[in-house]
């Protein structure tokens, strides 16, 4: 049986604001958008290539907007991914190399926290 991470929910202040940076400036398709009455709006963005979404809204959650941390995105290509983000105008930070990979950092404008990741190349098995 397969278990699988499709939606996150973000806690975030201003639902527009967070819908166009995450459409306009990230790159994220916009899925959903749909008021459902005065209280409850939800909005479902997924980045390109995922099948996990993030959903933000008003009424979906009761957590604290900026709180949410360690959101992690991975791409092919670490160069275009932080070119991409800083033509966006994403205050991203600079290209840092780990052992397991390298990365970039932003977060969005309430302060939930995502990194972006380039895994390390694999080695190879020896005979």
């Amino acid at each position: 049986m397969d278990w699988k991470i499709e939606l996150i929910v973000l806690p975030v202040s201003d639902v527009d604001r967070a819908r166009s940076f995450y459409v306009d400036q990230v790159g994220f398709h916009a899925d959903h958008d749909q008021t459902v009455n005065e209280n409850l709006r939800f909005v479902q963005l997924t980045p390109p290539g995922s099948a996990c979404s993030i959903a933000i809204g008003k009424g979906i959650t009761a957590k604290t907007p900026g709180t949410v941390g360690g959101l992690m995105m991975v791409v092919s290509d670490i160069e275009a991914a932080h070119r991409r983000l800083s033509e966006g105008g994403v205050n991203v930070t600079n290209i840092h190399d780990e052992a397991w990979g390298r990365f970039v950092d932003f977060s969005d404008p309430d302060g939930n926290m995502w990194s972006v990741q380039q895994l390390p190349a694999r080695s190879q098995p020896t005979a």
